[in-house]
């Protein structure tokens, strides 16, 4: 995250495809590149204009090595239908930067630094430079869970200002927010309802697009048994995916176990998951965080609900479900034959 945000003129090795090999979808060139977004899934690029940016055309697709056109279409979110659909309409200052950014002034589009400098979780930092106290800067850690969590979730969810506009534009973040004060008071999630699928959500209440962790983590019974993003995430960076404390194979095992009081109630983990050790299947992750929100085409995020999506939700409600998700060459009813084949799960819950 400190890093997310690159100036190619520093940084020339940041721009990840040959811009000098044709494409249809690429009119610009390295030169107009102001800001680079992004490394891991997609990588997108930004014209300086005036004193604002704007996203060009085109986006690198990292995982498939090809360029795929970067347009928001009109309807696919809130504040689509306050914009022109042009690019060049669109700056990044309201629809971006006050979540890539410490400190974007929305009069003065200025920022202290780019990227998710300390300040971002931390809150203001000038008093604690002059006099280091334990008193004069938020550790999320000290914090109850609701507001630690708001600390992510100020940017990793999906929502609108409470006040809108905001001298004349639509901003897609909270202006105004910074860590220790209350969240609520500058945003609120996305709504939806259940059993209509909406441009954020399935018909379950799932997000289905990417930067929704927020929406899905508080509907969670780990949110509400005080869980926190740091519990599992190290934001300063780990060396394991996601910059997960522990390797995804062990990290949910810490509170959960066989026999453990946080389930699962079985002897060993393969007696729960029906997979050998060492498999996918046997992870976690692999049903309760389904990789089922997209980042870009077929490149999918992991749900962060922690719902085991049973295959039936498929047939009724059109969502992509745990099973199937890894099993894509299976049915649903295949899925759903051999849930109702594992001894622990109760007749009157497999379709549930």
């Amino acid at each position: 995250m400190a890093n997310i945000v690159t100036d190619p003129k520093v940084h020339p090795e940041v721009i990840l495809p040959d811009l000098t090999k044709p494409d249809p979808l690429v009119t610009f060139k390295k030169e107009d590149i102001a800001f680079v977004y992004g490394t891991k899934w997609k990588q997108r690029y930004f014209q300086k204009v005036g004193d604002d940016y704007f996203p060009l055309g085109a986006q690198w697709d990292v995982n498939h090595r090809i360029w795929r056109a970067y347009n928001v279409a009109n309807g696919t979110d809130w504040w689509t239908k306050f914009y022109p659909q042009a690019n060049s309409a669109r700056p990044t200052g309201p629809l971006c930067d006050g979540c890539h950014a410490v400190n974007y002034n929305i009069q003065t589009k200025t920022v202290t630094e780019w990227n998710v400098g300390c300040e971002k979780c931390h809150g203001p930092g000038s008093e604690h430079i002059q006099r280091p106290s334990r008193a004069n800067i938020v550790n999320p850690a000290r914090l109850n869970y609701v507001q630690a969590n708001n600390v992510c979730i100020q940017c990793h969810s999906q929502g609108q200002p409470l006040t809108s506009p905001i001298e004349s534009k639509y901003y897609d973040w909270p202006v105004g927010f910074h860590v220790g004060l209350d969240l609520k008071n500058f945003w609120k999630l996305e709504e939806h309802k259940l059993g209509e699928t909406t441009f954020t959500h399935f018909p379950d209440g799932t997000a289905h697009k990417n930067r929704m962790q927020g929406n899905d983590f508080v509907t969670s019974v780990m949110y509400t048994r005080g869980i926190t993003c740091f519990s599992c995430h190290d934001v300063h960076g780990t060396e394991n995916n996601a910059d997960l404390l522990k390797p995804a194979s062990v990290m949910c095992l810490t509170c959960h176990g066989p026999q453990s009081p946080n389930g699962p109630h079985t002897a060993t983990i393969e007696q729960h998951t029906h997979h050998p050790a060492g498999t996918a299947g046997n992870e976690c992750i692999g049903c309760h965080m389904p990789k089922i929100e997209q980042t870009i085409a077929d490149v999918n995020v992991r749900s962060h609900t922690f719902k085991f999506i049973p295959p039936s939700a498929t047939e009724t409600l059109k969502i992509p479900n745990s099973c199937n998700s890894c099993h894509t060459g299976e049915t649903t009813e295949w899925a759903k034959k051999a849930l109702s084949s594992w001894p622990q799960v109760s007749p009157w819950r497999v379709a549930q």
